[in-house]
Protein backbone atom coordinates (compact mmCIF):
# COMPACT_ATOMS: atom_id res chain seq x y z
CA UNK A 1 0.00 0.00 0.00
CA UNK A 2 2.81 2.39 0.95
CA UNK A 3 4.63 1.65 -2.29
CA UNK A 4 1.46 2.37 -4.23
CA UNK A 5 1.15 5.77 -2.57
CA UNK A 6 4.76 6.60 -3.41
CA UNK A 7 4.15 5.66 -7.03
CA UNK A 8 1.04 7.83 -7.16
CA UNK A 9 2.95 10.74 -5.67
CA UNK A 10 5.76 10.30 -8.17
CA UNK A 11 3.30 10.22 -11.07
CA UNK A 12 1.57 13.35 -9.76
CA UNK A 13 4.90 15.19 -9.56
CA UNK A 14 5.79 14.28 -13.13
CA UNK A 15 2.36 15.32 -14.37
CA UNK A 16 2.58 18.65 -12.52
CA UNK A 17 5.95 19.44 -14.08
CA UNK A 18 4.78 18.41 -17.55
CA UNK A 19 1.59 20.44 -17.21
CA UNK A 20 3.53 23.53 -16.08
CA UNK A 21 5.91 23.21 -19.04
CA UNK A 22 3.04 22.74 -21.48
CA UNK A 23 1.16 25.77 -20.16
CA UNK A 24 4.29 27.91 -20.44
CA UNK A 25 4.80 26.71 -24.01
CA UNK A 26 1.21 27.68 -24.82
CA UNK A 27 1.60 31.12 -23.25
CA UNK A 28 5.13 32.08 -24.32
CA UNK A 29 6.18 29.68 -27.04
CA UNK A 30 8.82 27.01 -26.58
CA UNK A 31 11.63 29.58 -26.78
CA UNK A 32 10.00 31.91 -24.25
CA UNK A 33 10.79 30.11 -21.01
CA UNK A 34 13.48 28.07 -19.26
CA UNK A 35 13.47 25.18 -16.78
CA UNK A 36 13.60 27.59 -13.85
CA UNK A 37 10.23 28.97 -14.98
CA UNK A 38 8.78 25.46 -15.07
CA UNK A 39 9.88 24.48 -11.57
CA UNK A 40 8.78 27.82 -10.14
CA UNK A 41 5.31 27.42 -11.60
CA UNK A 42 4.99 23.78 -10.53
CA UNK A 43 6.47 24.37 -7.07
CA UNK A 44 9.43 21.99 -7.31
CA UNK A 45 13.21 22.24 -7.58
CA UNK A 46 15.50 21.91 -10.60
CA UNK A 47 16.83 18.72 -9.05
CA UNK A 48 13.33 17.26 -8.97
CA UNK A 49 12.81 18.28 -12.60
CA UNK A 50 16.04 16.50 -13.54
CA UNK A 51 14.74 13.29 -11.94
CA UNK A 52 11.90 13.25 -14.47
CA UNK A 53 12.98 15.04 -17.64
CA UNK A 54 16.16 15.74 -19.54
CA UNK A 55 14.96 19.08 -20.92
CA UNK A 56 11.92 21.33 -21.21
CA UNK A 57 10.97 19.79 -24.58
CA UNK A 58 10.63 16.36 -23.01
CA UNK A 59 8.46 17.82 -20.24
CA UNK A 60 6.18 19.63 -22.69
CA UNK A 61 5.69 16.51 -24.82
CA UNK A 62 5.01 14.31 -21.79
CA UNK A 63 1.77 16.12 -20.98
CA UNK A 64 -0.02 13.95 -23.53
CA UNK A 65 0.67 10.67 -21.72
CA UNK A 66 -1.89 11.21 -18.94
CA UNK A 67 -4.72 10.28 -21.30
CA UNK A 68 -3.69 6.62 -21.30
CA UNK A 69 -4.06 6.38 -17.52
CA UNK A 70 -7.45 8.10 -17.65
CA UNK A 71 -8.61 5.69 -20.34
CA UNK A 72 -7.47 2.77 -18.19
CA UNK A 73 -9.66 3.93 -15.32
CA UNK A 74 -12.66 4.23 -17.64
CA UNK A 75 -12.11 0.76 -19.12
CA UNK A 76 -11.89 -0.75 -15.63
CA UNK A 77 -15.34 0.61 -14.79
CA UNK A 78 -17.06 -1.01 -17.79
CA UNK A 79 -18.85 -4.39 -17.55
CA UNK A 80 -16.28 -7.18 -18.09
CA UNK A 81 -18.51 -8.96 -20.63
CA UNK A 82 -18.94 -5.87 -22.83
CA UNK A 83 -17.59 -6.61 -26.34
CA UNK A 84 -14.16 -5.05 -26.74
CA UNK A 85 -15.14 -2.95 -29.74
CA UNK A 86 -18.02 -1.45 -27.71
CA UNK A 87 -15.73 -0.83 -24.74
CA UNK A 88 -13.25 1.06 -26.92
CA UNK A 89 -16.06 3.08 -28.50
CA UNK A 90 -17.32 4.06 -25.05
CA UNK A 91 -13.88 5.09 -23.81
CA UNK A 92 -13.12 7.08 -26.95
CA UNK A 93 -16.39 8.97 -26.58
CA UNK A 94 -16.00 9.69 -22.87
CA UNK A 95 -12.30 10.43 -22.56
CA UNK A 96 -10.72 11.24 -25.88
CA UNK A 97 -13.48 13.61 -26.93
CA UNK A 98 -12.12 16.26 -24.63
CA UNK A 99 -8.75 17.08 -23.12
CA UNK A 100 -6.55 14.29 -24.45
CA UNK A 101 -7.11 14.81 -28.17
CA UNK A 102 -7.16 18.58 -27.82
CA UNK A 103 -3.80 18.43 -26.04
CA UNK A 104 -2.30 16.10 -28.63
CA UNK A 105 -3.47 18.33 -31.46
CA UNK A 106 -1.86 21.32 -29.75
CA UNK A 107 1.39 19.39 -29.34
CA UNK A 108 1.41 18.49 -33.04
CA UNK A 109 0.89 22.15 -33.88
CA UNK A 110 3.81 23.08 -31.60
CA UNK A 111 6.04 20.57 -33.40
CA UNK A 112 5.42 22.38 -36.68
CA UNK A 113 6.62 25.63 -35.08
CA UNK A 114 9.41 24.12 -32.98
CA UNK A 115 11.04 21.09 -34.67
CA UNK A 116 13.25 20.40 -31.61
CA UNK A 117 10.09 19.14 -29.90
CA UNK A 118 9.46 16.42 -32.49
CA UNK A 119 11.68 13.58 -31.23
CA UNK A 120 10.25 13.93 -27.73
CA UNK A 121 6.67 13.91 -28.99
CA UNK A 122 7.37 10.85 -31.14
CA UNK A 123 8.80 9.12 -28.07
CA UNK A 124 5.70 9.95 -26.03
CA UNK A 125 3.40 8.79 -28.83
CA UNK A 126 5.30 5.51 -28.99
CA UNK A 127 4.98 5.03 -25.21
CA UNK A 128 1.29 5.88 -25.40
CA UNK A 129 0.67 3.40 -28.22
CA UNK A 130 2.38 0.53 -26.39
CA UNK A 131 0.78 1.35 -23.03
CA UNK A 132 -2.68 1.65 -24.58
CA UNK A 133 -2.31 -1.60 -26.50
CA UNK A 134 -1.15 -3.42 -23.36
CA UNK A 135 -4.17 -1.98 -21.56
CA UNK A 136 -6.55 -3.22 -24.26
CA UNK A 137 -4.91 -6.65 -24.21
CA UNK A 138 -5.37 -6.89 -20.45
CA UNK A 139 -9.06 -6.00 -20.76
CA UNK A 140 -9.58 -8.45 -23.63
CA UNK A 141 -8.12 -11.35 -21.65
CA UNK A 142 -8.52 -14.63 -23.52
CA UNK A 143 -11.92 -13.82 -25.01
CA UNK A 144 -10.60 -13.21 -28.54
CA UNK A 145 -8.22 -14.84 -31.04
CA UNK A 146 -4.65 -13.61 -30.80
CA UNK A 147 -4.87 -11.58 -34.00
CA UNK A 148 -8.05 -9.72 -33.01
CA UNK A 149 -6.81 -7.21 -30.43
CA UNK A 150 -3.75 -5.93 -32.35
CA UNK A 151 -5.84 -5.46 -35.50
CA UNK A 152 -8.68 -3.70 -33.66
CA UNK A 153 -6.31 -1.48 -31.70
CA UNK A 154 -4.29 -0.63 -34.81
CA UNK A 155 -7.43 0.37 -36.71
CA UNK A 156 -8.69 2.63 -33.90
CA UNK A 157 -5.26 4.16 -33.32
CA UNK A 158 -4.81 4.81 -37.03
CA UNK A 159 -8.20 6.50 -37.35
CA UNK A 160 -7.58 8.81 -34.40
CA UNK A 161 -4.08 9.65 -35.64
CA UNK A 162 -5.49 10.57 -39.05
CA UNK A 163 -7.92 12.95 -37.37
CA UNK A 164 -5.22 14.51 -35.19
CA UNK A 165 -2.81 15.03 -38.07
CA UNK A 166 -5.44 16.66 -40.24
CA UNK A 167 -5.77 13.85 -42.78
CA UNK A 168 -9.46 13.84 -41.81
CA UNK A 169 -11.28 17.07 -40.99
CA UNK A 170 -12.68 16.33 -37.54
CA UNK A 171 -14.00 18.99 -35.16
CA UNK A 172 -12.76 18.65 -31.59
CA UNK A 173 -14.08 20.32 -28.45
CA UNK A 174 -11.75 23.32 -28.75
CA UNK A 175 -12.53 24.13 -32.39
CA UNK A 176 -14.34 27.35 -33.17
CA UNK A 177 -17.24 27.88 -35.53
CA UNK A 178 -14.94 27.85 -38.56
CA UNK A 179 -14.56 24.08 -38.25
CA UNK A 180 -18.29 23.53 -38.59
CA UNK A 181 -18.49 26.12 -41.32
CA UNK A 182 -15.97 24.32 -43.50
CA UNK A 183 -17.89 21.05 -43.15
CA UNK A 184 -15.72 19.36 -40.52
CA UNK A 185 -17.16 16.17 -39.08
CA UNK A 186 -18.11 16.40 -35.40
CA UNK A 187 -15.94 14.11 -33.27
CA UNK A 188 -18.83 11.98 -32.01
CA UNK A 189 -20.05 11.38 -35.58
CA UNK A 190 -16.51 10.53 -36.65
CA UNK A 191 -16.31 7.89 -33.91
CA UNK A 192 -19.71 6.45 -34.79
CA UNK A 193 -18.72 6.06 -38.45
CA UNK A 194 -15.32 4.59 -37.54
CA UNK A 195 -16.76 1.99 -35.18
CA UNK A 196 -19.58 1.12 -37.60
CA UNK A 197 -16.91 0.17 -40.13
CA UNK A 198 -15.05 -1.80 -37.48
CA UNK A 199 -18.17 -3.74 -36.51
CA UNK A 200 -19.57 -4.34 -40.00
CA UNK A 201 -16.57 -4.32 -42.33
CA UNK A 202 -15.25 -1.94 -44.95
Amino acid sequence: MERGLRELKREATGEALAHAAFELARERGLDGFVIDDVVQRAGYSRRTFANYFSCKEEAVASVGFAGVEDAGALLADLPPDLPLVDALHTVMRQQFATDTLVTMRELLAMVRRYPTLEPYLLSVQNRMRHAAQDLVLSVAGDRYPGIYVPLLFGAVYGAVTAALEGLLDVQLADDDGDAAGRGAMEYGSFLDVTFEYLRNGF
